[in-house]
């Protein structure tokens, strides 16, 4: 079995998830985060909970056009299902999910419903790509890209850290630990730049039930110069905040857009897994190649 490619799709399948549509509203407080849960390993894809973006997105002004592209991209590692003979099936899946889409999955959900493929048995990696797809697509309210890795592909994965200048080198006082988008500042009155800076210190804690989330970060940009100790506090400030790895990211991405007014801008952040699942968002200002899906070494 070879990489599956999200464009090999069985068009039956897939024909009613490749337009925008608006999933249900569901509160973040209802989702299964937090709460005791059976654990279904028989196909399920109403276990999938969809959470609008747009409500956090109002927080950080972020009403009507986006002012950024981009995509998160997950990687489940813990997926299994029976061939037609019963026989255990191991694969890892990447998801790629466009950032306008209307909904996020919340993760937990993403987890169960994974898990409800083990003892469903499926003719194919194929078939199992293909319910994949329609199932997340319906789900994130647009089409959403899946490859499926065989046990074959593993030992071609490769892990890759972040590239860029590391902030984390700085040795400073540290002592906001809410967002402090004040921290931040550039050098309006210099020449323009372009760089990459990197961190490893992020952290911010689960929306709903306050557990760390561990994150590594790149930012790359053309413009003003960022002042490096102001955006290396600035990203530690996150340690105490609630928010999901999506918003957090777009909340970095609009204060620096906002504080340092760059020309161009990318932010990257890279998640340590949980339920063996890890959600890594990027936004940008301008057309780029998306980053390729390579784990950190925390990951």
């Amino acid at each position: 079995m070879n990489d599956l490619n999200d464009t090999t799709a069985a068009p039956s399948l897939l024909a009613a998830h490749t337009h925008t549509h608006t999933p249900p509203h569901h509160d973040p407080a209802d989702s299964p985060l937090g709460r005791v849960s059976a654990y279904r390993d028989t196909y399920a894809p109403e276990l999938l909970y969809p959470i609008e973006r747009q409500p956090k997105r109002d927080e950080i002004g972020v009403i009507g056009a986006l002012p950024f592209m981009g995509c998160d991209l997950w990687t489940a590692y813990e997926l299994s299902w029976l061939n037609l003979r019963g026989k255990p099936q191991v694969a890892l899946a990447q998801f790629t999910v466009p950032c306008e889409s209307p909904a996020i999955v919340e993760s937990k959900s993403f987890k169960l419903y994974l898990n409800s493929f083990n003892m469903s048995r499926f003719e194919s990696a194929d078939v199992v790509r293909e319910l994949l797809q329609r199932d997340l697509s319906a789900a994130f309210g647009q089409r959403v890209g899946v490859k499926v890795l065989s046990a074959y592909d593993f030992a071609a994965q490769r892990i890759e850290e972040l590239d860029g200048v590391d902030l984390d080198r700085l040795d400073l006082d540290c002592d906001a630990y809410e967002p402090a988008p004040e921290l931040l500042t550039a050098a309006f009155d210099e020449k323009p730049v372009t760089e990459t800076l990197t961190s490893g210190l992020l952290k911010s804690n689960c929306l709903v039930t306050g557990q760390p989330d561990w994150g590594s970060v790149q930012i790359r940009y053309s413009g003003p110069q960022i002042d490096q100790a102001g955006l290396l506090r600035y990203l530690v400030s996150f340690r105490q905040h609630n928010e999901f790895h999506e918003q957090c990211v777009e909340r970095i991405y609009m204060d620096v857009l906002t504080r340092c007014k760059p020309v161009q801008l990318q932010v990257y952040a890279r998640y340590t897994r949980r339920g063996g699942l890890d959600i890594n968002p990027w936004r940008t200002s301008h057309p780029a190649t998306p980053p390729r899906n390579l784990r950190t070494a925390r990951q």
